[in-house]
């Protein structure tokens, strides 16, 4: 069952690249509009099956959905902005080295670097220096892109373990009803800041918005939320690897995207690295102290 969800998951994450790619509309107002109605969507059932949960929520939780919901935000509003500047391929792949961002934040958390931790993460970030200088020979604006997609795979991270913590005690509806909604209001801040319109889009932008909703927000995050409860969030950053081809391979289809072969080296490389990485902390059998509450 766990195998079919995680293919469901990577499914849903590889095709929102592309399909934010595609739709004209503002990176946060996306960001925003996937949220609001993610947060809906899961709500009822959670609301009408779940509700009793809601009242019993510690502090502890709250502060868990905080953290997921912000790192969240300001993931959506790198990555998505990433795909607006630089290749869908590019963004996917840096913003996917959230594998190698938890490792180094387990490193900070008392972990000894084995290495087979520090080879991976030395192949990882030569694929993301191979990435980041064909795009710069491209364009300026592409190498901006790749930095927005480096940051956006941190705040992945931190999104990824803190809700591995908020997933401990509460059920994915509830859990993704309060980040996604959290995150939607934390994004609508942003776009009145930033004075970014959240309407007047046409028809295709709102048939994209509402496609990356159902198929990343509810078939690719709903999902590999509802794993954390059953799989560790490095588990689960690796899972979402098969994310990198899978949309480079729909960009190329859909969006007839086309890269320098360099790109591909620089791909190739960090699958391998963060594959090092997790292959190398499997075999170590060590876990990841709990964070504490």
């Amino acid at each position: 069952m766990n195998f079919f969800l995680a293919s469901l998951g990577v499914i849903g994450v590889a095709a929102s690249g592309p399909i934010m790619a595609a739709t004209v509309a503002p990176a946060l107002a996306i960001a925003f509009w996937r949220t609001a109605l993610g947060s809906g969507i899961m709500g009822i059932p959670a609301l009408l099956s779940q509700r009793r949960q809601f009242p019993r929520l510690r502090f502890a939780d709250y502060k868990w959905v905080a953290i997921a919901a912000a790192a969240l935000a300001l993931h959506f509003a790198c990555f998505i902005t990433a795909l607006q500047l630089t290749s869908v391929a590019a963004a996917t792949a840096l913003v996917c080295l959230q594998a190698a961002w938890i490792a180094l934040f387990q490193l900070f958390r008392g972990f000894r670097p084995g290495r087979a931790l520090l080879l991976g993460l030395a192949m990882a970030f030569v694929g993301v220096l191979v990435i980041s200088g064909f795009d710069l020979s491209l364009s300026p604006q592409a190498a901006v892109g790749d930095g927005l997609a480096l940051a956006g795979g941190a705040l992945a991270a931190v999104y990824t373990m803190a809700g591995g913590q908020a997933r401990r005690t509460l059920s994915t509806g509830v859990y993704t009803t309060l980040c996604y909604g959290a995150c939607s209001v934390v994004l609508v801040l942003l776009c009145l800041l930033f004075r970014v319109p959240l309407a007047g889009f046409s028809w295709q932008a709102w048939v994209g918005i509402l496609a990356v909703t159902l198929v990343a927000q509810i078939m690719g995050h709903s999902v590999f939320n509802h794993l954390l409860a059953v799989i560790s969030p490095l588990v689960v950053s690796m899972i979402i690897l098969l994310e990198i081809p899978g949309a480079a391979l729909l960009a190329a289809i859909f969006l007839h995207e086309k890269l320098p072969a360099g790109t591909y080296l620089g791909l190739i490389l960090i699958l391998a690295g963060l594959a090092v990485v997790i292959t190398g902390q499997g075999r170590a059998g060590v876990k990841a102290p709990a964070l504490p509450d």
